[in-house]
């Protein structure tokens, strides 16, 4: 069904889809039943496909990635379409209207996307206040980054101000220093700059009641050495898991017309391009880390066989978001069930 209303909906510029996806959800939120329709026609339910992570019991091990929800105000209801975790933000201490529009391109040919979205938030106090009457039974990551006005030099105290202020409303987090949207921001993934800004966040984790893992997000563009010393970052400073990987700022093999992906210009690109390249970040990380760290596995995972080898590479949990814009809301169903049956 999704197949054949694909054509009309790509119509229509993607952030205008998007936007207009999030309010019918929204909208849904208040439609009595409806919630439990969608799960009804979305969610696929086995005790086979439940995976315990990060002290966190996940009902299915397929999540929607960063970007989507970036203010919380729909995890809900795309938790009933069969999400076992929603991951919101990336969320910045104070909002912002990210980069200029246009600012998001499909390439259909190549099943891809390219987006320099710049962390477009509301600020975290917005995602807070979304967040408050949480219901059980869904797991929520909080995704965190600086604002786009901060010098890298001060980012350790953005970080440190949106994980404080979502620490009660989420049950994991990511930091994201690898979005290459934000101007410098990827600069950030060297070793000093990301012990300077993780160091904090677990020095506030070490005063509080509950324990929230932090996961670091890493770029696809990092040479096997740089791949080498953000692990060695993660154990060193003994944080909970790595989050592999971002979006790409290469265009190579794309067989979209050249000029037209130059004429689009910069950006992050996800989407078909990116399966290889993060399949094989995540097989290198299981290997260079014994499996002894916890590792969600995003970027390119397009089809069900894409899911079932990300988890064969060595991910204990993976993540959607171009897969779920170019095959649809039933896509995590067609997943779960053929994890399930091949457990």
């Amino acid at each position: 069904m999704y197949r054949f209303f694909r054509p009309l909906l790509f119509r229509l510029q993607p952030e205008t889809i998007h936007h207009l996806i999030v309010r019918l959800l929204r909208l849904l939120h208040y439609v009595p039943g409806a919630r439990a329709l969608l799960r009804a026609i979305y969610s696929y339910r086995s005790p086979a496909l439940e995976r315990e992570v990060l002290g966190l019991k996940f009902p299915n091990p397929i999540g929607l990635a960063a970007g989507f929800d970036k203010d919380a105000e729909v995890y809900d209801m795309l938790g009933a379409l069969g999400f076992g975790f929603v991951e919101i933000g990336t969320v910045t201490p104070k909002g912002q209207g990210g980069n200029p529009k246009p600012r998001c391109f499909r390439l259909p040919e190549d099943r891809a996307i390219i987006n320099r979205m710049g962390f477009n938030n509301r600020g975290v106090q917005h995602a807070v206040r979304n967040l408050r009457h949480r219901r059980p039974g869904l797991i929520v990551g909080g995704n965190i980054g600086k604002n786009s006005l901060t010098p890298n030099e001060e980012a350790p105290a953005d970080y440190l101000r949106a994980f404080r202020a979502l620490y009660d409303y989420v049950d994991y987090f990511v930091v994201n220093v690898s979005c290459p949207n934000v101007l410098n921001l990827t600069a950030l993934q060297s070793t000093d700059s990301t012990v300077a800004i993780l160091e904090p966040l677990k020095e506030f984790r070490q005063g509080q009641s509950d324990y929230r893992p932090i996961l670091l997000k890493i770029s696809p563009d990092l040479t096997r050495e740089q791949v080498d010393r953000m692990i060695e970052v993660v154990e060193t400073c003994k944080i909970d898991g790595i989050v592999a990987t971002n979006t790409t700022t290469s265009r190579e093999g794309l067989a979209t017309d050249e000029a037209r992906v130059a004429g689009i210009g910069k950006g992050g690109l996800s989407g078909a391009p990116l399966t290889v390249r993060s399949r094989e970040m995540v097989r290198y990380i299981r290997e260079k880390t014994g499996g002894r760290l916890p590792i969600i596995g995003v970027g390119g995972v397009m089809s069900v066989e894409d899911a079932e080898a990300m988890l064969e590479a060595g991910a204990s949990l993976v993540q959607l978001y171009s897969g779920f814009i170019y095959e649809g809301p039933g896509f995590v169903k067609r997943i779960c069930k053929r994890l399930a049956s091949s457990r």
